[in-house]
């Protein structure tokens, strides 16, 4: 070998070029000539299997994409059931009543009071100026007065009205069929469009059934993760204190802390917290009395993890495995709670939209059958759609289920 043809520094050496696949730092690749694809959001197979089993219950399945289009929709109320137009296009400007309240000097009249879209007066001024309205499918809002009957409230949906009703209208000072305002559920004794108020009142029952099963469960998960992982002493206080607050006539405490404080949907809403939050607590209390012993915790503790990595992170998540399975079942139950106490009179205040207000119209309106089938139906549609979910979510997470 010829000496002279070595290099005299070693930064004189040229290195090897190494491909870019085959770098320590490079990412990892998949077969020989193929770029490995870049990774987004994977369920973990766990979680794919527990998906796999939900769809699986075609009845489940169902049941949530009914009760989410209904939910959407109700929320979506205002575009849906109005007593304002969606938009109006008058002298050249154009407003947008549904959003914004415009005072009717905007519109020729000078009381400077909120623009009243559904007078008459009103819409014969709009109608002359060649104005463009767009309204929406259902012209009542949950408050609005039918003020075109075609009897006495609670008046028949328009559908099912017949020769002889319209002669009763006629005869009597109410308005002629052919020019009814559409109801396709009837009026309520007061006069409003059942099924504009029964979209508000799908709405308001979801959102209350879902704040307060969310709120309940974090509180409940917290105090039974507390009681089941220390244990002892700090165990038997809590245990001791549950027994004695669930003692309490819920009913009763309700009652006088209505009469003193204004009902309204947050004052319901943490006087049924006060009890609700205690539901979850057993079941999460069991898991980490079973959890906290086990190998991998034992070891978490050596290594010197604080107890609240411990609880939150390594144990919360095998207890949420059947804490997950009934919170369909609360829900449905806190909605049934609202539904019942606004059926009493204890619920949410006069006027607001219910379906225990509804339930308790059909209750004194007997004549008017379709106001007690329409609460009827619209709460044992919402119930079974929620046990439906639950029992989809029950089969979900039961790893002793399995589906071909």
């Amino acid at each position: 070998m010829d000496v002279k043809a070595l290099p005299k520094n070693v930064d004189d050496v040229i290195e090897p070029e190494i491909p870019e696949e085959l770098r320590p730092d490079a990412e990892p690749a998949g077969p020989i000539g193929l770029t490995a694809p870049p990774r987004g959001f994977e369920f973990s197979p766990l979680n794919t299997r527990r998906w796999r089993n939900f769809k699986a219950n075609k009845r489940g399945l169902w049941s949530l994409w009914i009760f989410l289009v209904l939910f959407l929709a109700s929320l979506c109320a205002e575009f849906i059931a109005n007593d304002r137009p969606l938009f109006i296009h008058f002298d050249g400007k154009s407003f947008f009543p549904v959003f914004i309240t415009y005072p009717d000097t905007d519109f020729g009249d000078d009381l400077g009071t909120a623009a009243d879209y559904r007078d008459p007066h009103l819409q014969s001024f709009l109608k002359d100026h060649n104005a463009i309205e767009i309204w929406t499918p259902i012209r009542f809002s949950y408050s609005t007065i039918n003020d075109r009957p075609p009897s006495a409230f609670p008046s028949k949906p328009t559908w099912l009205l017949n020769a002889a009703d319209c002669d009763f209208a006629a005869k009597n000072g109410y308005s002629k069929c052919g020019t009814l305002e559409y109801n396709w559920l009837g009026t309520d004794d007061q006069g409003r469009d059942v099924l504009a108020r029964l979209i508000y009142d799908f709405r308001i029952s979801v959102l209350f059934g879902l704040i307060l099963t969310i709120v309940s469960s974090i509180i409940g998960i917290a105090a039974g993760a507390v009681q089941g992982y220390f244990g002892g002493w700090t165990d038997l206080l809590f245990q001791r204190f549950i027994e004695i607050w669930t003692s309490v006539p819920e009913l009763y405490l309700l009652l006088i802390i209505s009469s003193v404080l204004a009902p309204g949907f947050f004052i319901l809403l943490g006087i049924l917290l006060l009890f609700s939050w205690v539901r979850l607590v057993g079941l999460v209390r069991a898991e980490f009395l079973r959890g906290r012993n086990f190998e991998y915790i034992q070891a978490a503790r050596a290594l010197g993890v604080s107890n609240a990595v411990i609880m939150f992170r390594h144990l919360l998540p095998n207890a949420m495995v059947a804490t997950m399975t009934f919170l369909p079942f609360i829900m449905s139950s806190s909605v049934m709670t609202l539904t019942a106490l606004d059926f009493l009179g204890f619920g949410l205040p006069p006027g607001s939209p219910s379906l225990g207000e509804l339930l308790s119209q059909g209750k004194a309106n007997v004549q008017a059958p379709w106001l007690g089938l329409t609460g009827f139906f619209a709460v044992a549609v919402m119930l079974s759609l929620l046990i439906f979910i639950g029992e989809a979510v029950r089969d979900a997470f039961d790893p002793r289920k399995t589906f071909a």
